[in-house]
């Protein structure tokens, strides 16, 4: 099955083409841009770019996978509407993939790659960058699965909890904005890869399941609110 991955949650634009077998996963192209303000502008170039590069046209595209996030409002928006908007336009199935559960499949990749020298996975925090000086974290056991969040917390009042949530190391951007306050060492990894998001959707792509609402999870208010009354337009 040829699947397209695309993510906007963190301030990386990702797209990828990704052809999923039942046993097997190969990356076809992909391009990542780190761009907070450019996610609107750079996406849909990346996919275009993706597919010409693979050899392949929308046409042949078997289904959509995008991160749902958390991550903020505008960039996540992007993703979830160019997803949403190309599943409806092929007619393909777009399955939304929590951002934190790609994070924490690269970071168990990594850490199984015999070159970085670990033993093996360990129970891992994905904690990406919230701004307002907080975090979205969750937490992952050592097979990569979430056994807690995603939530949007102060970093300090994250760290209280760590002890408890058991985890030993942490990815993502939050992790290394506030590495000095979580206290947690910090593996290389900020953004999703294609190959993480359509593994954390595999399954469900190679099933043909019918995909879950394309819902963002944004886990706060937006900052704008409704006017409390009609601004005067003409002299009294």
């Amino acid at each position: 099955m040829l699947v397209l991955a695309v993510d906007t949650a963190t301030p990386a634009v990702t797209a990828g083409v990704v052809e999923l077998l039942p046993d097997s996963l190969t990356l076809l192209a992909q391009r990542v841009t780190v761009n907070a303000k450019a996610h609107g502008e750079l996406l849909t170039p990346h996919i275009q770019a993706c597919l010409a590069e693979a050899g392949r046209t929308f046409a042949e595209l078997d289904a959509i996978v995008c991160g749902s996030g958390p991550g903020p409002f505008t960039g996540l928006r992007v993703g979830l509407a160019t997803a949403g908007a190309l599943g409806q336009a092929l007619n393909r199935p777009v399955y939304p993939v929590p951002t934190p559960d790609a994070l924490a499949l690269d970071a168990l990749a990594l850490m199984l790659d015999p070159a970085s020298g670990s033993s093996g996975g360990h129970p891992l925090l994905v904690a990406t960058d919230a701004r307002r000086r907080e975090v979205y974290w969750a937490a992952y056991d050592a097979l990569g699965r979430r056994v807690d969040g995603p939530h949007v917390e102060r970093p300090a009042d994250l760290a209280a909890k760590l002890p408890s949530l058991g985890v030993h190391q942490a990815v993502g951007e939050g992790a290394q904005l506030y590495a000095d306050v979580l206290g947690l060492p910090v593996l290389d990894v900020k953004h999703p890869s294609p190959v993480s998001l359509v593994t954390a959707a595999s399954a469900e792509v190679l099933a043909q399941a019918r995909p879950a609402p394309l819902t963002p999870l944004y886990l706060r208010r937006p900052d704008a609110v409704e006017p409390v009354g009609r601004k005067r337009v003409t002299r009294a």
